[in-house]
């Protein structure tokens, strides 16, 4: 193995790290939710609202770092 395709899979490890990051930064998302509901009950619905979207831009975020570890592993070779 040469040392351009170590670093190319170290590149795709640190891209598909996103995702990780993503999944702990949508379950402190959720659990901030929850505490807001149980504070204020009445705002459920715009809560629910603002945590599915920011659970979707967070997403999008790991989307991207899977697809860049993918362009990594088959593009550069």
């Amino acid at each position: 193995m040469d040392i351009g395709r170590g670093l190319v899979a170290i590149g795709a490890g640190l891209a598909v790290m996103t995702g990780l990051m993503t999944g702990i930064g949508q379950g402190i998302a959720a659990g901030k939710a929850v505490e807001a509901v149980s504070r204020n009950p009445e705002a459920e619905n715009k809560i629910r609202a603002m945590l599915i979207l920011g659970d979707a831009i967070a997403e999008t975020c790991a989307i991207y770092g899977l697809l860049v570890a993918f362009l990594l592993m088959f593009v550069f070779k």
